[in-house]
């Protein structure tokens, strides 16, 4: 994520490296996520992975929960994030793992550095909601090229609400984004599933889930 190529509102890599270098552990008090990453987790085999990638692995909390519970013993880890404040915190935290887990701090360029069909995970949570619409496919070809044949997308994502009081939140959110993303961390409800190549990906599980009940 560079300049914002579609002109749409959000952060540029500079901004929201600039935010995130910001907030720090912060960002784990995010409570409204625990229940879309335990969904996550139940739909995507993480049981039998071989080598997983995460693209913007934050603070390294739900790296944590996968090596401490849903990683065999022979898997591996690979994380990368554009925030040396998040790298920083996540290595500390993956120190017990050096053997099988890395983390990188990257520029914000899309473009990742790795072989064709070298995972069977590619992760991402509340990430591609800070991606402009362009950078969001490119970082879906990306996944589509890194993964093995079988290899599992899992993102969860920020969304338009599905109750009357989650529309409500989602649309003041979404407000907020057009007139001030920096107050969002430059996140907007997104509908990721829309973004899919439907001749490339088979959707093994879509769902909305509600942090409000």
């Amino acid at each position: 994520m560079n300049e914002r190529r579609d002109n749409s509102p959000g952060l540029t890599a500079a901004e929201a490296k600039r935010f995130y270098d910001s907030i720090g552990k912060k960002q784990d008090i995010q409570f409204y996520e625990n229940r879309a990453l335990k969904a996550l987790i139940s739909y995507s085999e993480f049981h039998s992975a071989r080598n997983v990638f995460e693209f913007g692995c934050g603070t390294g909390r739900f790296a944590v929960e996968l090596l401490t519970r849903h990683l065999s013993e022979e898997c591996t880890y690979r994380g990368i994030d554009i925030s040396e404040t998040m790298t920083g915190l996540c290595n500390e935290r993956l120190a017990g793992w050096r053997n099988r887990a890395s983390v990188e701090l990257v520029s914000g360029a899309i473009k990742i550095d790795a072989a064709d069909n070298m995972y069977d995970r590619f992760v991402s949570t509340y990430v591609f909601d800070l991606l402009s619409d362009s950078d969001m496919r490119e970082a879906l070809n990306e996944a589509h090229r890194v993964l093995r044949p079988g290899g599992l997308l899992c993102v969860v994502s920020l969304t338009r609400g599905d109750t009357p009081f989650c529309r409500f939140v989602s649309s003041a959110w979404t407000r907020f984004f057009t007139y001030r993303p920096y107050w969002v961390g430059g996140c907007r409800p997104i509908d990721a599933g829309r973004s899919l190549d439907k001749t490339r990906w088979d959707t093994v599980h879509d769902e909305v889930i509600s942090a409000f009940g």
